[in-house]
């Protein structure tokens, strides 16, 4: 089961990799839609002369419009290509999260490969979710993809670590509750994470900016409709954010006696919460820009992060169970 596991891992990267290109093939081919839109149209050409002295019938051609409508057939096929290679590579990370819960005869959260596997794949199943609910947020996909692909891959080449009996310290009923509510809420924070940054360079290019990364942000849905997505996605998660951390005091008490001791994960966790907690607030806020906001969240997903990584590598504390040396 475990090699089982690893395998489906490296399929699933592979399939999220395959979208991530078709994604791109469908951002190219939406630019050159819009220069063959842009040429004249020709329907005739080349009216000749004929061996008695008359004209020939002049050759029919493709218009530009049919020309834009072909090249706009393709990059839809291969943004829908991608949403299913997508899916399949949603199936075969869920395959491999499950295949090495039963190797471990646990639940799959017991050190950062396992929470990054984790949390990765609650934001792939939330953003095929938000597909469904609004397809026309498809080309996102191209920066949703390329972010899976970064994590999941940095999991299985760098954050590997052997299935282990589960830490002492984490064996109780709390574990299934305090750690599958935070895993969920970072994974619906790592979503609304894509939506805040496209949104950012989106905005800048509305407003006329032509400047790398702006540019990048040509082809993205309107900026509206993204700020819109990234306030759904951290409304959503920040109550479960709130209970995880909540949960995880009460499981401090029972452990260790005592709900809050400062330890680097306790702190960093709640500077997510006060800073996550700071975006919504400032997104309620009349006065606040939406661009002001926005940025809050960013840095909100940074301290998630840094709590994630940074604390499990850098840090000695009671929360150290990342697996790695």
């Amino acid at each position: 089961m475990s090699a089982l596991s690893d395998q489906l891992v490296s399929f699933a990267i592979l399939a999220y990799l395959i979208a991530m290109i078709s994604h791109a093939v469908e951002y190219a081919l939406g630019n050159s839609r819009a220069r063959v839109a842009a040429a004249p149209a020709r329907e005739l050409v080349g009216a000749g002369v004929g061996a008695a002295g008359g004209s020939t019938p002049a050759a029919p051609v493709d218009t530009g419009a049919a020309a834009a409508e072909r090249t706009a057939r393709r990059a839809r096929l291969s943004g829908l290509v991608a949403v299913a290679v997508t899916a399949l590579g949603a199936l075969l990370h869920l395959g491999a999260l499950v295949t090495r819960g039963l190797a471990a005869d646990r639940m799959p959260w017991g050190n950062m490969y396992e929470f990054v596997l984790t949390g990765t794949w609650i934001g792939v199943a939330a953003w095929l979710v938000v597909l469904w609910k609004r397809p026309q947020l498809r080309r996102l996909g191209l920066f949703m993809s390329l972010v899976m692909v970064l994590l999941v891959a940095t999991a299985e080449l760098v954050l590997y670590t052997p299935i282990v009996p589960l830490v002492p310290a984490l064996n109780s009923y709390w574990f299934v509750i305090h750690v599958s509510t935070i895993v969920f809420a970072s994974g619906i924070f790592l979503l609304g994470a894509v939506p805040a940054v496209a949104f950012l360079m989106r905005s800048g290019y509305e407003q006329g900016r032509r400047s790398f990364p702006y540019t990048l942000a040509k082809r993205l849905p309107a900026a509206a409709a993204l700020e819109r997505l990234t306030f759904v996605l951290h409304a959503f998660a920040f109550p479960v954010f709130t209970f995880a951390v909540i949960a995880g005091a009460i499981w401090a008490e029972a452990a260790w006696g005592r709900p809050w001791g400062w330890d680097p994960k306790e702190t960093w966790s709640f500077i997510s919460w006060v800073i996550y907690a700071g975006y919504l607030h400032a997104r309620a806020t009349p006065s606040v820009k939406r661009n002001v906001a926005t940025w809050l969240a960013v840095v909100g997903f940074l301290t998630m992060l840094m709590n994630l990584f940074g604390v499990n590598i850098f840090f000695e504390g009671l929360h150290s169970y990342g697996g790695l040396d």
